[in-house]
C-alpha cells in the first residue's frame, strides 16, 4: 500500500467518523455538551488533516483546523464544568 493510499483511508475514517458523530447526535446517543462529542470531531478532524499532508487542499485544511480547535474549546468547556461542579458540590 503506497503513502497516498494509507493517507487517503485515513481521511476516509475522518470523514466517517464526522458523519456518525453527527448522526449520533441527531438520534441522541451525543448531546453537544459531552465530553465524547468534541472529542469525537476533534479526532476526526486531526484524521482529516492527516490526509490533507498527503493530498493537500488549502480551503479542506482551513475547515479542519477551525472544527480541531471549536472541537478542543469543547473539551476546554467540558473539563471547566466539571471542575465547576466538583468545587460546588464539595
Amino acid at each position: 500500500m503506497s503513502s497516498s493510499e494509507l493517507a487517503n483511508i485515513i481521511g476516509l475514517v475522518g470523514v466517517a467518523l464526522v458523519v456518525v458523530t453527527y448522526f449520533l447526535l441527531q438520534i441522541g446517543r451525543v448531546r453537544v455538551d459531552q465530553l465524547r462529542y468534541s472529542l469525537l470531531n476533534a479526532v476526526a478532524s486531526v484524521l482529516v488533516l492527516v490526509s490533507l499532508a498527503a493530498h493537500w487542499n488549502l480551503s479542506s485544511a482551513v475547515i479542519e483546523g477551525f472544527w480541531l480547535l471549536i472541537s478542543v474549546y469543547g473539551c476546554l468547556q467540558w473539563v471547566r464544568t466539571r471542575r465547576r461542579r466538583e468545587t460546588s458540590a464539595s
